[in-house]
């Protein structure tokens, strides 16, 4: 169990953002790995904020690793070696597939419910 809990703040710029806190005893500096299909992301940052006593955490997304489908990052405290957040990127065909297929879904019940609107109004005229 980690003594770690991260917050995201923003996805800006292929750069995936959160706040780490530390809830304990005494100072500890988190020690903390990001991979993306078990392999390292290289160029994650810890930064400290002396003055509010959490840390910014900072993953760049390599170019190489976005692709079609869905993509997950885990974000892993290494010392408690549990998992602390993961995050999914979404591109590509796959996503399409889903999106259309909702729209459909969703214009068949309105139409649905347009026709059953339609039914009650001349009922109740």
């Amino acid at each position: 169990m980690s003594n770690l809990t991260l917050t995201k703040t923003r996805l800006f710029e292929g750069v995936w953002e959160g706040q780490l806190t530390y809830e304990g005893e005494g100072n500890t500096q988190p020690d903390i790995e990001v991979t993306h299909l078990e392999q390292p992301i290289s160029g994650v940052e810890v930064v400290e904020n002396e003055e509010g006593g959490f840390w910014t955490l900072r993953v760049p997304i390599p170019a190489n690793m976005i692709t079609d489908g869905v993509q997950i990052f885990l974000i892993r405290d290494r010392r408690a070696d549990t998992t602390l957040d993961s995050f999914a990127l979404m591109s590509g065909d796959a996503l399409g597939y889903d999106i259309r297929t909702e729209m459909t879904l969703l214009r068949e019940e309105l139409d649905m419910l347009k026709r059953a609107f339609r039914r009650h109004c001349l009922d109740t005229t």
